[in-house]
């Protein structure tokens, strides 16, 4: 299913350039593990992490997300009929160790990190040089969120990555309460197992009609690819590809949609009270610029910028 071509152009003519797999799975993970915050957006932790008696295992890589969720890595240099069901077999794993995967990121990323593990909907990451139609349709059966990433090796130290499917898999069972036309609302997600924290659920529920219409246009706007994936976190509702694009959350009382993007503030003109350089300000999403969007005119003016943040990705 791997239908990613890469072609050199000179003096107008195109020329293909062949891809194929990496000599070796044990050279494609090191690769990537060594880059795996740029390549996919999460964290190294550990590499052929041992899962003990009981599982038997060892797994490729463990790292946690930019929404702070643990992530299994699995790596097959070519077809990737068993990446899916190895991968599985040690979510197991991960949901029976929580405390020795915490101390884990502890030890290598600081007691914030630890803190602040969303643990509602670990991700599986699938990494081969190609996967089948079969495995594409059998995620939507399996209800566990999990990302089907290709890869072809292009030769030059090109690499190129390619997002084939993904589901965002079941979190806490959300209410069902009404939603408006033209929108599909946020889930409860995390925050649903007996914490006390106001889920970005709750903060939409209280939102007034004009505010979820906003959204609504947002969340066209940011899915209107096709391939951008909405997932539901505690503080808010996360936009990816394979990496992050955006983030939203609602602010009921000042009738505000706050949304941080994967764009430099460097270039951009900050205008105070609609965008701010957030790098250095400890505040909820993830993304260096924070856009605050109260009215279709605002939503417009940011039109250019969330086009920049998912063409980047």
């Amino acid at each position: 299913m791997n239908d990613l071509k890469l072609f050199r152009v000179a003096d107008g003519q195109a020329a293909e350039i062949p891809g194929a797999a990496v000599a070796l799975e044990r050279q494609l993970q090191t690769l990537i593990e060594c880059n795996m915050e740029a390549m996919l957006g999460i964290r190294f932790l550990a590499s052929e992490y041992g899962t003990g008696s009981r599982h038997r295992g060892r797994i490729d890589s463990l790292g946690l997300d930019e929404y702070g969720n643990p992530a299994i890595i699995e790596y097959k240099r070519s077809n990737g009929k068993a990446v899916i069901t190895q991968a599985l077999s040690y979510l197991s794993w991960l949901r029976d160790h929580r405390h020795e995967f915490e101390s884990l990121v502890k030890e290598r990323l600081g007691d914030e990190a630890a803190g602040s593990i969303d643990w509602s909907n670990p991700r599986l990451v699938c990494i081969a040089g190609d996967f089948t139609s079969h495995d594409t349709h059998a995620l939507e059966e399996i209800g566990r969120r999990i990302d089907l990433v290709s890869y072809r090796d292009f030769g030059g130290g090109l690499l190129a990555l390619q997002l084939v499917a993904s589901v965002t898999g079941s979190a806490t069972p959300p209410r069902t309460p009404s939603t408006p036309a033209g929108a599909s609302a946020p889930s409860a997600g995390a925050g649903g197992d007996g914490s006390t924290v106001k889920s970005v659920r709750q903060f939409y529920d209280e939102s007034p009609q004009s505010l979820r219409d906003l959204y609504a246009d947002l969340d066209a706007m940011l899915i209107s690819d096709g391939d951008v994936q909405k997932e539901f976190q505690l503080h808010y509702v996360a936009y990816r590809r394979i990496k992050n694009v955006a983030t939203v959350r609602f602010q009921p009382r000042s009738h505000t949609l706050v949304v941080r993007l994967a764009v430099d503030p460097d270039t951009v003109e900050l205008v105070e009270g609609f965008a701010r350089d957030v790098r250095r300000i400890g505040c909820l999403g993830t993304g260096p610029l924070e856009l605050r969007i109260r009215s279709q005119e605002d939503l417009a003016r940011a039109s250019d910028l969330v086009r920049q943040s998912i063409d980047r990705r």
